[in-house]
């Protein structure tokens, strides 16, 4: 539904931009476990804010943000994120290490 409705999905896009900003920050504050990794996919990475978020702290990164690709088409430039469009049901791009948050 998101796909077609261009308000409904920058509405919903915003919210887990926000969203993953607030918990990713506190992440950072306490997890090591990015510390040493060369590079990271982020799995439904949405507009890459926690890619973003973790390269900012840990810059050697190279991040990967896939996500459909009507999502990344508008996903901002940010440096040191590649933005790639698929379907994680598909195939993944191979990496080091793949991110991935869920929430129940």
């Amino acid at each position: 539904m998101a796909a077609k409705d261009r308000n409904l999905a920058n509405t919903f896009n915003h919210s887990m931009s926000n969203h993953t900003a607030i918990v990713m920050n506190k992440v950072l504050q306490i997890y090591k476990g990015f510390e040493g990794l060369t590079q990271v996919v982020d799995v439904g990475g949405g507009w890459g804010t926690n890619l973003k978020l973790i390269i900012s702290k840990y810059p050697r990164i190279k991040g990967i943000n896939f996500d459909l690709p009507f999502i990344v088409k508008d996903a901002p430039n940010i440096p040191g994120v590649e933005h790639v469009g698929g379907d994680m049901f598909n195939k993944v791009p191979n990496t080091e290490v793949i991110f991935m948050k869920v929430s129940d």
